[in-house]
């Protein structure tokens, strides 16, 4: 009959057959003592177990979520899956890569050998006793060693595992993340009194503070170590950085605005923006405080006597925050970038490039938009949680203030919220992000943030470790984050990959940090008679 096959049958039969040659293959390894096998089909690889970003809300099965050579790999530990002691890592410890619809790696002790085996060799494991319970196996290789020993290999049914330990990858890994695109759109949340409020950035120059609105920073980020200098430019230009493939010119405010120098330390940040025809420009400030929602009301105009002086200019108006106690003055982005102090820097940072260096760099620039989908980049607020990075659309973020020495705390309020603050005389519970991940709690710091959203028209902080900086990250730098379970399936919706790949961000989708029932319940908290507005709550910073 097989004289009869017509060619794409006998490929089809011929595939089969070398199928079923390799089906008889297994690579071997210990877990906890025990030998167990796996057929050499789906395993990818065989890797060193590499470094991982810890994913809140996911089974505790999961190490954290790796970068093997620009994919996100998730990392299971299959001492933690079977309940045993669990053991550092050493020498000998291996993940390995097996497709399950999705690579997934799996940590083991070591790994032994590739073994070809016959099938009689292989026998039900229904009677075996093990780490592993018998429906999670599909058969014992029973084999003899040079000894004439009896060797017993476990072969593990890692798809059976997967299902059944982590259910948010039973429809296929990763879910949608259309939410979180929407908002990084430039999309603001729908809060009626936005129109008449001012969100903006404050930062501090020489222990005053300043303010530039939210939509013309581009980005924040930490100042580099190193600094190229460019010779015959003027005082106030610090020099060049690179900042993702383009020469930025740094302007220093302390010397712009005519104020002593300082020397840079961790707690400068340059606040990148756009100049008017093109280019950007890096803001040297000493420090930046927070991001600002502040009603249209309480910004004063620059006194006449003030506006009047050339020097001044650049200043739009005075924010009166803290009754008055606070003064905050808001530049006015366009006149500032319009100085010809900027356009000396903007001047600076072409000439010291060449033409040559000048036409890379507008080559890859084209070529990164062309791959991140041009204006379709993601702006982000990043913070951090213990060694983590997370990060939410900038636009979502109606504020970031200090977290106050006393959170009030208020009677029969749910257990996940720490307490309430007055935020410029409206009361604001605050919730801990790490209790909200699962995560365990740590002492109050000064680094620490409160980190302001409207959820469903509701207010509220979230206390995060610290806040790292502002990105605008490349949709071609993004994939959807695997859904390991239902909850982490909806908050964590992407990963971002910086750096060469070397650092992973997970986006979080800010919409679902407060579910339905959580919402109800802080709701009832504010709406109650004898509600928080009468206790006497403490002030964020």
């Amino acid at each position: 009959m097989s004289d009869t096959l017509e060619a794409p049958e006998r490929q089809a039969a011929a595939d089969a057959a070398a199928n079923a040659a390799q089906d008889k293959q297994f690579v071997t390894f210990c877990v906890a003592g025990e030998m167990f096998a796996v057929p050499m089909a789906p395993v990818q690889e065989i890797i060193r177990v590499p470094d991982v970003a810890r994913l809140p809300l996911a089974p505790p099965a999961l190490d954290g979520l790796a970068n093997l050579r620009g994919r996100v790999l998730p990392i299971m530990n299959l001492r933690r899956l079977f309940n045993t002691e669990e053991l550092a890592h050493d020498d000998a410890t291996r993940a390995l890569v097996i497709n399950l619809g999705q690579p997934l790696g799996f940590v083991v002790d070591r790994v032994a050998s590739v073994l070809s085996v016959e099938p009689g060799e292989i026998e039900t494991a229904q009677a075996i006793q093990s780490i592993v319970q018998a429906e999670y196996l599909t058969g014992v290789i029973n084999r003899r060693g040079s000894a004439g020993e009896h060797q017993l290999m476990l072969v593990l049914d890692f798809q059976r595992l997967v299902d059944d330990q982590f259910a948010g990858m039973a429809g296929g890994g990763a879910v949608g993340s259309g939410s979180l695109a929407q908002e990084t759109r430039g999309e603001a949340p729908a809060d009626a009194a936005a129109a008449d409020e001012l969100r903006l950035v404050s930062f501090t120059v020489c222990e005053q503070e300043y303010a530039i609105d939210i939509a013309d920073v581009q980005e924040i980020v930490q100042l580099p170590s190193q600094i190229t200098a460019v010779p015959n430019t003027p005082r106030h230009v610090l020099g060049l950085i690179s900042l993702r493939q383009r020469l930025l010119p740094l302007v220093s405010l302390r010397s712009l605005f005519g104020l002593a120098r300082a020397d840079m330390d961790e707690h400068h940040r340059i606040v990148v923006v756009s100049v008017p025809g093109g280019g950007q420009v890096g803001l040297v400030t000493d420090s930046v405080k927070e991001v600002l929602s502040v009603p249209r009301a309480q910004a004063d105009a620059m006194p006449g006597a003030l506006s009047r002086d050339g020097a001044l200019q650049e200043f739009e108006s005075i924010c009166r925050l803290d009754n008055g106690k606070r003064l905050v003055s808001i530049i006015a982005t366009e006149r500032l970038l319009g100085m010809q102090a900027i356009r000396d820097a903007v001047s600076a940072a072409g000439d010291a490039a060449s033409i040559n260096a000048r036409k890379q760099d507008a080559d890859m620039s084209t070529q990164q938009q062309r791959q991140n989908g041009g204006d379709d980049d993601m702006q982000v607020v990043i913070f951090r949680l213990g060694a983590e990075e997370f990060g939410v659309p900038i636009m979502s973020v109606q504020e970031i203030v200090r977290v106050p020495e006393v959170l009030t705390r208020v009677p029969k309020t749910p257990r996940f919220v720490e307490g309430v603050i007055n935020l410029r005389g409206t009361v604001l519970p605050v919730i801990d992000q790490r209790t909200r991940l699962g995560m365990d709690a740590i002492e109050r710091n000064d680094r620490q943030r409160i980190m302001v959203y409207t959820l469903g028209g509701l207010r509220t902080g979230f206390i995060v470790d610290s806040v790292a900086e502002v990105l605008r990250i490349g949709r071609g730098h993004i994939e959807p984050a695997p859904a390991l379970s239902d909850e982490q399936g909806r908050l964590i919706t992407e990963v971002a990959k910086l750096d060469s790949d070397k650092r992973l961000v997970m986006l979080i989708d800010p919409s679902q940090l407060l579910g339905a029932r959580e919402r109800s319940a802080m709701e009832g908290l504010l709406d109650a008679d004898a509600g928080p507005r009468e206790l006497p709550l403490a002030r964020a910073a």
